[in-house]
């Protein structure tokens, strides 16, 4: 069954964009055909998302949040890279031209497939706390939690950076190409300039007052007292400077030598400021961490575990719907948003009380999903209307499981990945700053993050100790979930996406639209979002998803209509390869 898609694409602001991305990257003259070649196959691929269509390829594809970037990585699987490589490009030009999602100065999650090994891994390259940070970092001085953006802006939210070391890694381990080549392309853009799209124009007319806090981010990002604007021509020499010292130097360009000692006086001097040092860069490691996976419809749901809460909360809410038939009740149905909400309601009451870093608290991985756990979990939806109340499970567990309930606010700012080389690989990776531009802290050409703020600012509740508390090295919990769906042991679909704590729910939801009702990729992360976490119910305005609210609300739901911005991309491998983008923001899928 496929579902009558009401999103409403902006097809204006696409074909500017298109229009921006081909005069970005059209070819002197003189040169040969195949620049020529990918600026066409770029805007195909903003129409062919305009239009609701997937992208479709034979050899290779990558899926990501801005045509650039895009481009930089399907160069670098052209000229023999493996997907690990165009990670890595795509990753340094979208630090360049989607700033405000993610960047050098962030973190990431990746789930990798390796098709000679035939088998999957997690790197984690989340951010630590400071070992100087305490866990009353973000509490007033009567001991009360502070104000949220009190907190991001400035230093005392910036965590130690991860991207940098988790790309070497990639590299270092999967890699075909030479390191500094996959740099050419975000050095190039960042000398040439680059135009500036309406996204990242109206984040920052937004968030101006933010963003001129400091005078290095005022002076990029407001330059003379004024918002960047649509298609002015953004230079970053900065940028390029420390791209160039990557090159050269790998990551430890970045956690050791002039560039880190930046970071740490950036932080520690500016408002509001922090306690992160070059001891905390320096011995920064990225962690291997052993895949989660769900069962659902016979298919293998895998992501990073702690402290990711994303693949343990997507893989609850599929495990708890396993034993009901959403194929049958279609996507149109209420009875299937009534489940798949209750679902994520239980999922998340779970979440808020387990899931953090697991190399600091113990923490019930394997009894969360477990099969027989989520099915008793799954039949407390066996009514027809929306349950009362919705409380922590108990899941199998060698431990004491007296945790509180961890009320930490994440907001969106992120960035997904996917991607698919020649070779059969496959990547998603989801990036990150946190909230948009982070700390609105900038040096060397890049912002940094506040992850920090993804902790609880309180340590405790009623005298029970909160899973998520920050504590010296500790990572903060995310939601982030990056995704591959395997089928037979073999991997099928790349998934995840930006936007908070409501990541999770666009992710599973897009994962049932592709399984039970049958849509196609594109279709998947186009379709209307219903989303739960909490008790509201929100659904998307402007959309059928809003027709919803109302038979919602009969059914015992808090209801909110309001704008979700997710930033959905997938590849599924089939006969060929099909690519989805977003089209609430500016990415595409290209492949060959």
């Amino acid at each position: 069954m496929r579902f009558s898609l009401t999103v409403a694409f902006t097809l204006i602001a696409g074909a500017a964009l298109a229009q921006q991305t081909a005069d970005a990257v059209q070819p002197e003259s003189g040169t040969d055909g195949a620049a020529v070649a990918t600026t066409e196959a770029i805007a195909a691929a903003q129409a062919s998302k305009d239009a609701g269509q997937p992208v479709t390829a034979q050899s290779y594809m990558v899926a990501a949040a801005n045509p650039l970037a895009v481009q930089a990585g399907t160069e670098v699987l052209a000229a023999g890279g493996t997907a690990a490589d165009a990670l890595v490009a795509v990753q340094v030009v979208l630090g360049l031209v989607e700033p405000q999602s993610s960047g050098i100065g962030g973190g990431a999650f990746l789930v990798w497939y390796d098709a000679k090994a035939k088998e999957l891994t997690t790197l984690d390259g989340r951010e630590t706390a400071p070992l100087a940070a305490t866990p009353q970092l973000f509490q007033t001085d009567d001991g009360e939690p502070m104000g949220f953006f009190d907190a991001v802006v400035g230093g005392r939210s910036v965590g130690t950076p991860g991207t940098p070391a988790l790309l070497e890694e990639v590299h270092t381990r999967w890699g075909n190409l030479a390191w500094p080549r996959l740099f050419d392309e975000a050095i190039r853009l960042a000398e040439d300039g680059f135009e500036v799209s309406p996204r990242l124009a109206g984040l920052v007319e937004n968030d101006a007052d933010r963003l001129g806090t400091f005078p290095a981010t005022a002076d990029y990002f407001l330059p003379g007292g004024t918002p960047l604007s649509v298609g002015t021509i953004l230079e970053n020499p900065d940028y390029a400077a420390t791209l160039r010292a990557m090159a050269a130097e790998g990551a430890d360009a970045i956690y050791t030598g002039a560039i880190a000692a930046d970071i740490v006086e950036t932080v520690q001097t500016a408002g509001n400021p922090g306690v992160l040092s070059e001891l905390d860069l320096s011995i920064y490691q990225v962690k291997e961490r052993a895949p989660v996976c769900a069962t659902y419809r016979a298919h293998d749901v895998c992501g990073m575990g702690p402290p990711s809460s994303g693949a343990l909360t997507v893989g609850q809410i599929l495990g708890m719907l396993d034993g009901y038939d959403l194929s049958a009740l279609g996507a149109n149905n209420p009875e299937s948003w009534r489940l798949i909400g209750d679902a994520s309601r239980l999922a998340f009451a779970d979440r808020g009380r387990y899931m953090a870093d697991s190399d600091f608290v113990p923490m019930p991985t394997a009894g969360l999903v477990d099969p027989a756990y989520l099915a008793d979990r799954g039949a407390l939806l066996g009514g027809d209307v929306a349950l009362e109340e919705v409380a922590p499970g108990a899941p199998a567990f060698d431990h004491s499981l007296n945790w509180a309930d961890d009320q930490s606010l994440e907001l969106p700012s992120t960035s997904h990945i996917s991607i698919v080389d020649s070779f059969g690989n496959m990547a998603s990776m989801t990036t990150t700053i946190e909230n948009a531009f982070g700390s609105r802290l900038m040096t060397n050409g890049f912002l940094l993050n506040n992850e920090l703020t993804d902790f609880s600012f309180s340590t405790h509740a009623n005298g029970v100790p909160i899973a998520n508390a920050l504590a010296p090295g500790k990572r903060p919990r995310s939601s982030m979930s990056p995704t591959i769906v395997m089928k037979d042991d073999a991997p099928v679909l790349a998934i995840g996406s930006p936007g908070g704590s409501r990541i999770i729910g666009y992710t599973a939801k897009s994962i049932i639209a592709w399984l039970d009702w049958g849509m196609d990729v594109q279709q998947a992360v186009s379709l209307p979002h219903a989303v739960n976490r909490f008790g509201t119910y929100d659904f998307e305005e402007g959309t059928s998803a809003a027709d919803l609210a109302p038979t919602m609300e009969a059914l015992g739901f808090e209801v909110n209509v309001r704008d979700l911005n997710s930033g959905l991309h997938a590849i599924e491998i089939g006969e060929t390869l099909q690519g989805g983008a977003d089209p609430r923001r500016e990415g595409i899928a290209l492949g060959d």
